[in-house]
């Protein structure tokens, strides 16, 4: 294919054949059949039916629910956080886009357990539904889709975080919902190129128009931000990423220099897309803005004895609010019995017992009622092997998928390594974010066990014994998460039968 550019730039050069092989590359996936959007939808009933049984039950707060529940109903009568004992506004040292999305539960079914939770589960639910159209687009099978979506409805992490009024569910769908974005980002400036090789355009002066979903992706990164901070890893990872992909996508399409080019003539993207993210970031604090007694919403001039604000105090009183709370997070290192460190997430060395109740009643003299934010064993301990297998993968095929997996799963967890040296108070639902992203990897796995489909490799013994291997993983997590299901929903059990769940003993306990 020539590069070569048109004698006349101001005509488009006649349109010209293009390679299969780039073809191939650059076309989007084809339309979901109805099979796939039966699948898609039995899946979200399966996590959605889970999650909704006795939602309600326990009537009180548990675990952190204690702030967050009554933080959410604070927003709803003040705008921000407020103490209710000497009303005064409360100092938080978390952004209130969680809280807002918990109290929007409680202001249509009322301040009560169903109400606070409702918001968790509908968010927990949509985000597996996205993970199954993503998985889709990746991975181009329903079979696949459909798995990862179902192995996410059989987690126990999530299952117990979607039915919590705790801000980590909302932080993780916004990165799904921006990681739905990336993916059509990409197939979109990838059929754009597609496109202008077709009409005869000059590849190394390509107009491909807005990337509006690249935008979209990065609403919905400030929004992650507007939950926890700690999505910031990800808006960094997926504005180099839209880089990475320009530069791909030049290259199949064969543009000169596609790095240089990625970097210079789509540079103005990245500069949109971190603004994008600071702007949606900002309007989630649209209550503190509005609010005459926000924490620290006149801090400047009541430091300095102005009787008002100056223009920009506002945004100075908020800075002054973030420096003090990253000196908290910073600083936070007491002991808590359910802390735990990075290396120990994915092995499931410390989860955290929500609630805990032993009046019963059951058919034995000692009885137990208990929520653990303990992920389904059987598929949190192969997450480690697939990501070892991912990433032997990914170098032997050079898929960008694999990589892509890889980065996204990683980004959720290496990050907080660096808080170690400093014994930063941790919890193992810290690793939440990255749970879809394990997921896919352990399906990318999966789909490699299986093999091509059968148009692409005839040895049909191959794809019946890979088939076969997937389905017996598939149904050892099904019957996994069976038996934790007690303790995930605080059903009332035997002290007998919860202590043969106590698979790593005292380390459960």
């Amino acid at each position: 294919m020539t590069t070569d550019a048109p004698d006349n730039p101001a005509e488009p050069s006649p349109a010209r054949p293009v390679a299969d092989a780039v073809r191939r590359r650059l076309a989007r996936p084809g339309p979901a059949t109805p099979g796939f959007w039966l699948a898609a939808a039995l899946v979200t009933g399966i996590a959605l039916l889970l999650r909704m049984v006795n939602l309600a039950h326990p009537k009180e707060t548990v675990f952190d629910e204690v702030y967050y529940a009554n933080e959410a109903w604070d927003l709803l009568q003040h705008g921000v956080e407020w103490n209710p004992e000497d009303n005064t506004p409360q100092y938080v040292v978390h952004p209130p886009l969680g809280k807002w999305m918990i109290g929007l539960g409680e202001q249509i079914f009322g301040y009560n357990s169903f109400g606070w939770r409702i918001a968790a589960v509908t968010v927990g639910v949509v985000a597996i539904l996205l993970i199954v159209l993503a998985a889709r687009r990746l991975f181009r099978s329903t079979i696949l889709a459909a798995t990862a979506g179902l192995l996410m409805s059989l987690d126990g992490m999530h299952f117990v975080l979607s039915r919590a009024a705790l801000l980590d569910i909302f932080l993780m769908f916004w990165i799904v919902v921006a990681f739905f974005f990336l993916v059509l980002d990409r197939e979109q400036r990838r059929a754009r190129w597609l496109t202008l090789l077709e009409t005869g355009g000059d590849p190394d002066r390509p107009r491909l128009g807005v990337p509006w979903h690249r935008l979209a992706c990065a609403v919905s990164l400030g929004l992650a931000c507007g939950v926890k901070w700690s999505a910031l890893w990800y808006v960094l990872l997926f504005a180099a990423l839209t880089v990475v992909f320009e530069a791909s996508a030049r290259r199949t399409a064969g543009a000169g220099h596609p790095v240089r080019a990625a970097l210079t003539a789509d540079g103005r993207w990245v500069l949109a897309f971190i603004a994008v993210v600071v702007a949606t970031y900002l309007a989630t604090w649209t209550g503190w803005f509005l609010s005459d007694g926000g924490y620290f919403r006149h801090w400047y001039a009541q430091t300095n004895g102005l009787q008002h604000d100056r223009l920009v105090d506002p945004l100075v009183n908020l800075w002054h609010y973030h420096v003090e709370a990253y000196r908290f997070h910073t600083g936070l290192s007491s002991k808590h019995p359910y802390q735990s460190w990075p290396w120990m997430w994915l092995l499931l060395g410390r989860p955290v017992s929500m609630y805990v109740n032993t009046d019963g009643p059951c058919d034995a003299t000692s009885c137990v009622s208990q929520i653990l934010m303990l992920g389904t064993p059987v598929l949190w301990w192969s997450f480690l092997p697939a990501l070892i297998a991912l990433g032997w993968l990914a170098t032997a095929r050079r898929d960008g998928r694999a990589w892509l997996i890889m980065v996204c799963a990683l980004a959720g967890i290496v990050p907080w390594f660096q808080n170690m040296p400093e014994h930063r108070t941790m919890f193992a639902f810290y690793a939440l974010p990255a749970e879809p992203f394990l997921v896919l990897a352990v399906v990318y796995v999966l789909g490699a066990i299986i093999g091509p489909p059968r148009h692409a490799a005839p040895d049909s013994d191959h794809r019946l014994v890979g088939s076969i291997i997937a389905s017996a993983y598939v149904s050892l997590v099904a019957l996994c998460f069976a038996y934790f299901y007690p303790i995930y929903s605080a059903t009332v059990i035997t002290n007998a039968e919860w202590l043969s769940r106590m698979w790593l003993g005292s380390r459960w306990m």
